[in-house]
């Protein structure tokens, strides 16, 4: 295989990226839009916000027994399965008549977007040759930049134009849309790995492994502790309508999509532990600005560019650290558990913002925010401490 990206390669990257875009559409648009989810079925903001939690917190179980149970199946098998799952999702929480039945269609949802996303980069990352790994990766995650620059902003305008049932309509079918460009242009010729789950605790129990897993999740926690309330917070502490969150929800995306692409260049210069530090030492900054400067919607703004660009750094260089710290036998689950602590710092970050917010307000969800990022730097000290000695030793082995 040649060390560059073909035109064919090309392609399929994207469709996987476009499926990458839709999920992850689908899963955070209810961060944008949890006014008008509120107002269709009378919620409350803390009820609306534990519809993200609970997709998060399905995700992260789902992730990893998908590789348990069906991971020996071909990885294009798994995605569409998913893609299948996470539309009757959208499609159910379209006709839910209450908060159960919600609760249940984001439930399916989750479940379904186990199938997909980490199958999506380990997938994305074997259709090229192993110097363009990283850039693969980074082409794949764009679909979540997307996602945050078009797709979310979008959904909150839809929902708020529409109403929350329109734009879950929309999802169901963009899914189903997304499904049909990977059969058509994505090869079937990337054979699974049967994972069992001695082998998964295994992975779990190796501190190698797992302080890397909990870079991501103390990460994710920090991000969503504050961004699950963006529109309420808007709401509440700037004084701003939807369009505000509306122009807020762009920023972000805009940000994070030259995040996304400054990390997949970067990536042939830097280390991922060093994009990952440096991200999250500018998270930190930029959430403690936004703490102390005055309460006025452009500097708020002008605030979440850097907090956006510093967002899109972390997530393909956590992928990337990870593809590189697995073996190629365990590079499946590796990724699985990956998204699985991802989405369980989603679900965990949000459910701790319902909690806080109506107490502490706008400041408690900042302190929050800066102490679990503090965690994830610690984290990430402790995974290259537990890293160190293996590389050492791989060294001594490739001199002898």
């Amino acid at each position: 295989m040649n060390a560059v990206i073909t035109s064919s390669q090309r392609r399929a990257l994207r469709a996987l990226s476009i499926a990458y875009f839709v999920q992850a559409t689908g899963a955070l648009s209810v961060a944008g839009s949890l006014p008008a989810i509120s107002a269709a079925w009378l919620l409350t903001d803390a009820q609306s916000a534990r519809l993200l939690s609970v997709f998060g917190l399905t995700f992260a179980l789902a992730a990893p027994l998908v590789q348990v149970l069906f991971g020996h199946l071909r990885r294009r098998q798994l995605v569409l399965t998913g893609i299948a799952l996470f539309s009757l999702g959208a499609f159910a929480f379209v006709l839910s008549p209450g908060y159960n039945a919600l609760l249940a269609s984001r439930i399916l949802m989750g479940a379904g977007a186990g199938f997909i996303g980490p199958v999506l980069v380990a997938l994305g990352s074997e259709l090229v040759h192993e110097q363009q790994r990283g850039r693969a990766i980074g082409m794949v995650l764009l679909g979540v930049s997307m996602a945050s620059l078009a797709g979310i902003p979008l959904a909150a305008w839809v929902a708020s134009l529409w109403g929350a049932k329109a734009l879950f309509v929309l999802v169901g079918l963009l899914s189903l849309l997304s499904g049909l460009n990977i059969l058509l242009t994505v090869p079937d010729d990337s054979a699974g790995t049967r994972i069992r789950l001695r082998e998964m605790a295994g992975v779990l129990a190796d501190g190698k492994y797992l302080t890397a897993f909990l870079v991501v999740f103390f990460i994710t926690s920090g991000v969503y502790s504050f961004y699950a309330f963006i529109a309420p917070l808007i709401r509440d502490t700037y004084t701003g309508g939807t369009h505000a969150v509306s122009a807020a929800l762009a920023v972000l995306g805009v940000a994070g999509v030259l995040g996304n692409l400054w990390v997949t260049r970067a990536a042939t210069r830097f280390t991922a532990e060093k994009l990952l530090l440096s991200g999250m030492t500018l998270l930190i900054v930029d959430t403690a600005l936004i703490a102390v400067l005055p309460k006025a919607l452009v500097v708020l703004l002008a605030a979440l560019v850097v907090w956006a660009f510093a967002t899109d750094l972390l997530w393909p260089s956590q992928q990337r650290r990870i593809v590189e710290l697995a073996s190629v036998r365990h590079r499946g689950i590796a990724l699985a558990l990956t998204s699985a602590f991802m989405f369980g710092g989603i679900g965990f970050g949000s459910a701790v913002a319902s909690w806080i917010y109506p107490l502490a307000g706008f400041y408690g969800l900042i302190g929050m925010s800066v102490v679990f990022i503090l965690l994830a730097m610690l984290s990430l000290q402790l995974s290259e401490k537990r890293r160190q000695p293996v590389n050492i030793a791989e060294c001594g082995q490739r001199q002898a």
